[in-house]
């Protein structure tokens, strides 16, 4: 069996585990996209449970399959949920995964992004490049939660992080940039529309964590997001004339994705 056609059954077969085990996926994530991922994890077959209160939590951990934090509201009772919520699946062995929403834009962002990388080992950390550079300490010259630099300009940035904390580092961008300690891949895909819909960036980062949920590979499970983010992008901004209709056929490309659209749409850019 060739590459391609290894890495498209990996893509399907982890759709299929989403669809079949319906994990449930805890997500700490900021009030402006909320909806918007929980709709994508329902779609793609997961179980969404969004919430951030410290009290309420712990019983929702108890019955996840993994945690996805999203630092784009940080206000102190979302920061104390965080907490809460990332101790108890370190303890429970739960895979954490964090997005580090516009860090680089002042000190409390990269300082917090920071902190949890090194208290609480996240398996997977994704965000766009200007992020992934400024959490290493380069300057990605952020405009606000955009970025204003090229994946390929995170890469060394993406490589550190990994080898100082040892999580998989996907970067997100016009071509998706996936890492870890050994390997490496870049995904095309999507389209130029995505980003003109707000929160795109942290559903992906909700999907890795449908996929780490069921693949303990968490390299894959990183290339199983970028790939299908990529690929209902795609599919969904032919039928949609704007970014509004964009965001309703993300869902339902989602919802319909099959092992044919992935064979015909992956598109590896570089292994």
């Amino acid at each position: 069996m060739s590459a391609s056609e290894t890495l498209i059954k990996r893509v399907w077969n982890d759709v299929r585990a989403v669809r079949e085990q319906a994990p449930l996926i805890v997500n700490i994530t900021n009030y402006v996209v909320t909806n918007n991922t929980a709709n994508s994890l329902l779609a793609l077959g997961a179980s969404p449970a969004m919430n951030h209160v410290a009290e309420d939590l712990p019983g929702l951990v108890d019955l996840a399959g993994a945690l996805v934090v999203n630092i784009g509201t940080l206000a102190d009772d979302y920061v104390e949920g965080m907490h809460v919520a990332m101790a108890q699946a370190n303890d429970m062995n739960m895979p954490v995964i964090l997005d580090p929403v516009a860090a680089g834009v002042n000190a409390l962002r990269t300082g917090i992004s920071l902190e949890f990388l090194e208290k609480y080992h996240p398996v997977i950390l994704r965000g766009n490049a200007s992020e992934i550079m400024a959490v290493a300490g380069e300057d990605g010259c952020p405009k606000g939660v955009d970025t204003s630099m090229e994946v390929d300009e995170a890469r060394g940035a993406a490589k550190a992080l990994n080898k100082r904390y040892g999580c998989v580092v996907l970067v997100s961008g016009e071509t998706d940039l996936v890492v870890d300690a050994s390997r490496e891949i870049r995904l095309a895909g999507g389209s130029a529309m995505m980003p003109r819909v707000t929160g795109l960036g942290c559903t992906c980062t909700a999907l890795a964590g449908a996929f780490a949920a069921v693949q303990p590979d968490y390299f894959q499970a990183a290339v199983d997001t970028a790939a299908v983010m990529n690929i209902a992008g795609e599919k969904a901004a032919e039928v949609s004339p704007g970014p509004g209709s964009l965001q309703m056929h993300l869902h339902d490309a989602l919802y319909l994705l099959d092992e044919d659209t992935i064979r015909a749409r992956l598109k590896v850019a570089a292994l």
